[in-house]
């Protein structure tokens, strides 16, 4: 199918504007008349606006929170899914949000499921949201799960604007490092090296050292600026076969601190998801392959579909993750209790609460530690250039003494 921009009038005779799926434009002139609108303007999406559009900037995450909790708000009150979608599309107030939604629209207007025309916008709806969305409609409970979408999004998105702000300090202090440094090698040490020039004198080792990287940096630097984009497009190519993003997410897993973080943050999602979808009475086995979805790092999201074949097989959800040793053991012993009591998705919850706040102390204990060892390593990089000019000088002065 094709993306067609289109311009209509409605019944009360004011201009509307979208973007609509079809295969030709006599097939939108045709949805359009359907929907009770005029249509006076079809044309064609073409090549180079995709390209912009693939490069424009999406939803916010802040928006995606408020819009979710719109949009479960309306279909609990028993609106049909194109007239929430249609009152979305009146709030917004960005252009860009309003041509997604009316694309959403558009792509259920021609028969595809909310999940899978929110599929066709992966820089707005990421793919563990189109998942819930899916296990949602599967369920039938698709308001209730939009609903605790919200609260995750919105719990989500509370922890990433603590991180970045908790890192916003070290990351001005290495840029401001490194400019400093950068300056020194290339603009002051080479003004320092003609007076030891004309001296004539014998150069200590550290200021030889600092003059021959100085030498290097101003003589190579468009180089090293090649080869470090060339580097990281590389590895980007490179992280697209997934056997080798297999090993990059296993060598993550096992990286002091890093390796923690990101196995508690994938936990997290995944306890969040599973919750969600079992608390909206998704099946399982349902529940499980969505937040298979939902997972970032590979090697997890491959332990989820072993567990799911040991669960299709007749084993508990405790004991199949817990044969993969991928997860926490606090997350399976809840999830076990929640297996015996019959309260799985508070014991999910619960899990992913306790996860979250290890995953908050993580943060804390490593920021707290960076903060003063970058301080340190900068200070100590300064120290050894300032070194490296002082002892010449030093050496002249006794020289002349």
């Amino acid at each position: 199918m094709e993306a067609f921009r289109y311009r209509a009038l409605n019944a009360a005779g004011r201009a509307v504007s979208g973007v609509m799926q079809a295969d030709t434009p006599r097939q939108v002139r045709t949805q359009l008349r359907s929907q009770g609108l005029l249509p006076f303007a079809v044309e064609q999406v073409q090549s180079a606006e995709r390209t912009r559009q693939l490069w424009a900037r999406g939803i916010s995450a802040a928006e995606l929170s408020l819009i979710t909790r719109q949009l479960a708000t309306l279909l609990a009150s028993g609106l049909t899914m194109e007239e929430s979608l249609k009152a979305l599309i009146e709030q917004a107030s960005d252009a860009v949000t309003r041509e997604i939604l009316s694309g959403v629209k558009a792509g259920i207007a021609g028969g595809h499921s909310l999940s899978a025309a929110l599929g066709a916008y992966q820089k707005s709806f990421p793919d563990f949201y189109c998942a819930l969305v899916h296990g949602g409609e599967e369920s039938g409970q698709l308001s209730t799960v939009l609903q605790h979408l919200a609260d995750y999004l919105d719990a989500r998105q509370a922890l990433k604007q603590k991180t970045g702000l908790a890192l916003l300090y070290p990351i001005l202090v290495s840029i401001v490092a490194i400019l400093i440094v950068t300056g020194l090698l290339v603009y002051v040490v080479p003004q320092i090296v003609q007076v030891f020039q004309q001296s004539r004198q014998s150069l200590p080792l550290l200021t030889r050292a600092l003059i021959g990287l100085s030498d290097f940096m101003r003589a190579t630097w468009p180089y090293l600026a090649a080869l470090a984009v060339g580097a990281g497009v590389a590895a980007r190519m490179a992280l697209r076969r997934e056997s080798l993003r297999l090993r990059w997410h296993a060598t993550l897993l096992t990286l002091p601190w890093v390796g923690p973080l990101i196995r508690g943050l994938n936990t997290t999602r995944f306890a969040s998801t599973l919750a969600i979808l079992v608390g909206g009475g998704v099946p399982l086995l349902s529940a499980l392959a969505s937040g298979a979805r939902a997972m970032s790092n590979l090697v997890m999201k491959n332990a989820i579909e072993e567990a799911i074949e040991r669960v299709r097989e007749g084993a508990g959800l405790a004991r199949a993750l817990g044969a993969t040793h991928a997860f926490p053991p606090l997350l399976v012993h809840l999830i076990a209790s929640g297996e015996v009591s019959g309260k799985l998705e508070q014991m999910l919850k619960r899990a992913a609460e306790l996860e979250t706040q290890s995953l908050e102390r993580r943060l804390a204990v490593f920021l707290t530690v960076l903060e003063p060892a970058m301080i340190l390593l900068m200070g100590g990089i300064v120290l050894l250039i300032v070194l490296a000019i002082l002892l010449p000088i030093i050496e002249i002065n006794q020289l002349v003494r």
